[in-house]
């Protein structure tokens, strides 16, 4: 580790990008913390802690939601964007074709669409941000220009962030928009460690020692099954060209565990939280204590999670597509003829796989509330288990993965 530390700060240009990466957290650090004018912090601050609904989204804003500042979304709205587009292209044809057939181009033109969306949600989600604030009497009354102030400074800091993102994707290291969530959800992390110290019982000494063990094995699990593959086995065809010959080599396709990583979790959490938000705002108890029961409530999660899982892979893998690809390419699976029987092949083991990985996510996105109820100890509930831990891990192995790979470039250039 410490050689690998070494050489990076040997790399000149893999030192600008860390710097610069680290430059940009920075920013939105300082961005997190500059509330929008007239609002009472202390008091949304202490609503949040109390509804586990907006403190989930707020662990994922890296507290910029309970500070009600100019990037108080984060990167939510372009993330509903995207998520939305991406579900539209089941009704769509033509949208479908361009995010699965047109390559690299069309995946460009879907994530501009992505962007141009972008500002529209940010200005919707911040209006009905504000309202519901000033329903629940946290904020003053706004005349019309001081709201829509606040919806243009909100919807500006939106689009900032999405911004900052494209340029650690473009001159650092890593996915900028998976750094910027990530650096939100760790900014809490020394919160929850001081008040954990702070609040320490001697008689829950046997609680922490389970937590620390608990952890240690979730986020091994985690990576386990995030860097699960099921590799199969792909040859090419002998083509002869003049005089050379071409093809005759046999690869493998990668098929990971969880390939819709955690797209599953944040649509299940949406829909178990709904009717407390809608319960909360509209003064309905039904709603609001709907999944009160801890057990209704973790079944259910898990289920939703499980159907998501397929659900959103349906979307984003098509062993169809795959099939007509290897058949163009003049590969084939041994032992499996090209075509129908090539995708029904394909299809057996995603659904054997996703059995496994959607099983997985269901136990992560439910370890929080098993954590919490045997220790007791509700500070670090977010951080063992559910999306924040798969985010943590999934861009901590992604980052690695690219700085190893441009210290492989280095040497084999040198």
């Amino acid at each position: 580790m410490f050689n690998k530390i070494g050489q990076i700060i040997q790399t000149k240009e893999l030192r600008n990008k860390i710097l610069f990466v680290l430059g940009i957290l920075a920013v939105f650090r300082l961005m997190a913390n500059l509330p929008i004018p007239g609002i009472d912090v202390s008091k949304i601050q202490q609503f949040f802690s109390s509804n586990e609904f907006f403190g989930m989204l707020n662990l994922f804003t890296g507290g910029a939601l309970d500070q009600v500042s100019i990037v108080m979304l984060g990167l939510g709205p372009y993330i509903t964007a995207t998520i939305i587009l991406q579900l539209l292209t089941m009704i769509f044809p033509q949208l479908e074709k361009m995010y699965k057939e047109e390559g690299e181009d069309g995946r460009r033109k879907f994530n501009q669409y992505a962007r141009i969306a972008t500002p529209f949600f940010a200005a919707f989600q911040s209006y009905a941000m504000l309202i519901f604030l000033k329903s629940q009497g946290l904020i003053a009354n706004m005349g019309s220009f001081e709201l829509v102030t606040s919806i243009l400074a909100i919807t500006g800091g939106t689009v900032v962030l999405m911004w900052l993102g494209e340029l650690i994707s473009e001159k650092g290291i890593g996915n900028g928009v998976s750094l910027l969530i990530f650096a939100g959800i760790v900014a809490d992390i020394p919160s929850n460690i001081q008040q954990a110290i702070l609040t320490y019982d001697p008689a829950q000494l046997i609680s922490y020692l389970s937590f620390i063990i608990a952890s240690v094995l979730i986020i091994g699990a985690v990576v386990l099954v995030n860097e699960g593959r099921r590799n199969v086995p792909v040859s090419y065809a002998k083509r002869i060209r003049g005089n050379k010959m071409y093809g005759g080599v046999s690869t493998y396709l990668p098929m990971s565990l969880n390939p819709s990583g955690v797209i599953p979790i944040i649509f299940a959490i949406s829909l178990v939280m709904l009717p407390s938000m809608v319960g909360t705002f509209l003064h309905i108890d039904f709603l609001t204590n709907m999944f009160s029961n801890t057990w209704i409530y973790g079944i259910t999660y898990f289920i939703l999670v499980f159907i998501f899982t397929f659900v959103y892979t349906a979307i984003t893998f098509d062993p169809k597509n795959i099939s007509s690809n290897l058949q163009k390419m003049g590969g084939f699976i041994p032992g499996v003829r090209p075509g129908k029987p090539t995708e029904e092949y394909i299809q057996s083991i995603l659904n054997k796989l996703l059995i496994i990985g959607a099983t997985f996510l269901g136990a992560v996105a439910i370890t929080p509330l098993i954590i919490e109820g045997v220790t007791g100890i509700q500070q670090f509930s977010f951080m063992i288990g559910g999306t924040a831990l798969l985010i943590i891990v999934s861009v901590v192995l992604d980052t690695m993965k690219q700085i190893n790979s441009q210290l492989e470039m280095r040497e084999y250039n040198d």
